[in-house]
């Protein structure tokens, strides 16, 4: 029976980032800048997961979970490839893969007696409550700022574009010599 400490909470809360990141990745259509930045978020913390997982044993013993960590670390890493290499369907199935993978064993984790979430949950559901609401908001507010800074992005570079063109047109070069 595991007992909570840092380790154990930046795991839950790192693969409740993962949990809430996921479907905005799979479900979005545009794979645009958001999209890779989202992505880079949720590989950092996939990879924060299955390694301090390595970390968190029941009575000294390594269990399918930590299997299922090594596995994710290899599918993590093969769709990060695949993405650089410009693979886009072995990246979206190993991130797939791996996405389910994490929904697999957080359901074990939360349903499976004994554990320290069941624990949480049956003894202070309000503070699990109040992580998983903050989770939720973080992801709310990373994904608000990106979609902000694109507008934003796109703003500035159409204003550029309208002043290049007005200053290289011919229009512009008669009427600025009057």
């Amino acid at each position: 029976m595991e007992s909570w400490n840092v380790l154990l909470a930046s795991h839950v809360i790192a693969a409740l980032f993962v949990l809430a990141i996921g479907p905005v990745q799979i479900l979005r259509r545009r794979r645009d800048r958001i999209h890779r930045t989202m992505g880079h978020l949720w590989v950092a913390a996939m990879y924060y997961v299955c390694f301090s997982s390595f970390w968190i044993v029941s009575d000294g013993h390594f269990s399918w979970l930590h299997g299922l960590s090594a596995f994710t670390i290899v599918t993590v890493t093969l769709g990060l490839i695949s993405a650089i290499r410009r693979n886009i369907p072995a990246h979206r199935g190993n991130m797939i893969g791996s996405y389910i993978g994490i929904a697999a064993a957080f359901s074990f984790a939360v349903s499976a007696p004994g554990r320290a979430i069941p624990r949480l949950l049956a003894e202070d559901l309000p503070t699990a409550l109040y992580v998983a609401a903050l989770v939720a908001l973080s992801v709310a507010v990373i994904f608000i700022s990106l979609r902000r800074g694109e507008g934003r992005r796109t703003r500035d570079a159409g204003r550029k574009a309208d002043q290049h063109t007005a200053a290289a047109s011919p229009a512009g070069t008669a009427a600025g010599s009057k």
